[in-house]
């Protein structure tokens, strides 16, 4: 209800004002809606805001759009407050499955994320990437998009060539019981540890580098099994992270199908384009100082290169593409906008996230020195398991273990996703594994507190006459759930709908405390229980978007 009355006065402010798009906002305090229109109008009239925000206001109330909605002004501004048939219509439809989907929209997205190079496993900055995305995945399909969700492959990098290194020239047989991303590691690490010690290395890895382009079999054969390796176990932390990709995308196919040279071919007739051995693309006219290399003096494609040719692909296959990338690909990133544009492509639009830190400082693969994701989620794991038992250790242990597994997903993904993607964050064990504040096992309890009192309740009549003002509060916020929805996807920010489920979390709680549900009586007891099954399927469908287990019981 939310959107549609939303919507709703946006267009009677818009028909009453002639502004196509009428400044409108969340009331906060004071109001369900808020415009300061009146200020926008005021020096074009000549005329003072207040009086304008009361004549607008007087002839708003004759609008027969606006029936479920009682106008009034403050000063300048224009208040809308919404009455019981609001609440009605909201609570009648949430407590139906799937509540919050929007309808189907005809609009083909295409979203990249994690793409973290196959040498070695993902760690807790990796995750970030891949929880981000796959949160925006649902949030998108929630809103009604078709999206195909990407996994971009770097099989030609520099890291995969000192790994193919590795492998032909040291030690690196795979240990029992060793993850294929591990053992990657291992040996990717252990081949930097020679490179520093004898720097004639290096000759040998460009020579493979080479020979991955020119499409030498052998050499494409060790590359494609030391990515393909690392990739299951990929798959795997993946998979604990309740992440999925639709398509894992080959940067080697780039080359192999002719993308690379088509692309490249279009840019030297380009006057940005010089070829001084090297080929480059001059972007100073677009704010670039740094010299946009495609192409080695020794005849080699740079990654750029292939970058381009996958996203000219992707902008031709699907209307919106979008991709997750770290704050160091802030540069490269905007290259790729500014060089896609001087072809006439169509260019992503990219979420830079910042990083994610230990208490100790950065993360490197290269010096091993990382918390990988298969750690973080063990740990996590165990540590849920103590407080799942000390809870309920009337549970069996299997039944303990399927909700520790639930509820550390829960705390790893909300804590990642929780904070805005321009925003680093130090991970802290403590605060992620908080299950009783600010957190994802807060909000899965508070389901299972829902579950529980529906349980108890049996069977009852939906009803629909709300008085107390945390039933009103809390009926009101599950109508924010689709205009929330609505707005993530819009603007791209998977976290607005961490907060939503939070906040309506603390709002039942507030409301379970304050108003008894199964000891009150008749329409009231009805009417609460209505609100309850309500809460429950927003907390449901708000939990499934962030890729978070609703459990019944915890």
């Amino acid at each position: 209800m939310y959107l549609e009355t939303f919507e709703t006065i946006s267009r009677a402010l818009a028909s009453a004002t002639g502004i196509p798009h009428p400044p409108l906002t969340d009331g906060g305090a004071h109001a369900d809606f808020a415009s300061t229109v009146a200020f926008d109008l005021a020096k074009e009239r000549k005329t003072p805001p207040a009086k304008i925000a009361a004549e607008l206001a007087e002839g708003l109330r004759t609008d027969p759009d606006l029936h479920i909605v009682r106008i009034e002004t403050r000063g300048p501004y224009i208040n809308f407050h919404t009455g019981s048939g609001y609440t009605r219509e909201t609570l009648a439809r949430a407590i139906l499955p799937g509540y919050g989907s929007l309808p189907r929209q005809p609009v083909r997205i295409v979203l990249e994320h994690t793409s973290a190079n196959p040498n070695g496993p993902l760690h807790v900055g990796h995750i970030r990437n891949t929880i981000i995305g796959d949160t925006l995945a649902r949030a998108f399909r929630k809103a009604g998009h078709t999206v195909e969700v990407q996994y971009y492959v770097n099989d030609m990098g520099r890291q995969i060539a000192i790994v193919v290194w590795g492998f032909t020239h040291l030690d690196s047989a795979r240990r029992e019981g060793e993850k294929g991303d591990h053992h990657v590691a291992r040996v990717y690490i252990a081949a930097n540890r020679e490179i520093g010690q004898d720097p004639g290395i290096v000759f040998d890895v460009d020579r493979l580098m080479q020979e991955v382009e020119r499409g030498d079999a052998k050499t494409v054969s060790l590359f494609r099994d030391a990515v393909n390796e690392c990739l299951d176990g990929f798959r795997e932390t993946l998979d604990a992270l309740n992440a999925r990709h639709d398509r894992f995308v080959w940067e080697s196919d780039f080359i192999r199908n002719g993308d690379t040279s088509r692309v490249i071919a279009r840019l030297i007739h380009l006057p940005e384009c010089h070829d001084d051995g090297r080929l480059w693309i001059d972007l100073s006219s677009a704010g670039f100082e740094k010299e946009y290399v495609l192409r080695r003096s020794d005849g080699t494609t740079v990654y750029a290169a292939r970058d381009l040719a996958y996203h000219v692909w992707k902008g031709r296959n699907f209307d919106r593409v979008i991709d997750v990338l770290g704050a160091d690909h802030k540069l490269i990133g905007s290259q790729l906008i500014a060089t896609l544009r001087l072809l006439g492509e169509n260019a992503p639009e990219i979420i830079h996230f910042e990083f994610v830190s230990l208490p100790e400082g950065a993360m490197s693969t290269r010096a091993g020195t990382f918390i990988s994701a298969d750690e973080l989620i063990e740990e996590v794991t165990r540590r849920a398991y103590e407080e799942v038992t000390a809870r309920r250790d009337d549970l069996d242990y299997q039944a303990r273990q399927a909700i520790a597994r639930a509820v550390a997903l829960a705390a790893i993904r909300y804590d990642i996703v929780r904070i805005s993607p321009e925003k680093s964050t130090v991970f802290d064990w403590d605060e992620a594994l908080d299950f009783e504040r600010q957190s994802g096992p807060y909000i899965q309890y508070a389901h299972a507190r829902a579950c529980s009192i529906l349980e108890k309740a049996g069977d009852f009549e939906p009803a629909f006459t709300l008085a107390m003002e945390s039933e009103i509060a809390l009926a009101k916020h599950i109508a924010k759930f689709p205009w929330v929805l609505k707005s993530a996807v819009r603007d791209l920010r998977p976290h607005l709908i961490a907060t939503y489920a939070r906040e309506l979390a603390d709002l039942f709680n507030v409301f379970y405390q304050f108003e008894p549900v199964l000891k009150s009586q008749g329409e009231t007891r009805d009417s609460r229980l209505t609100l309850v099954l309500a809460t429950k399927n927003t907390l449901r469908e708000a939990l499934e978007t962030l890729g978070i287990e609703a459990l019944a019981t915890m």
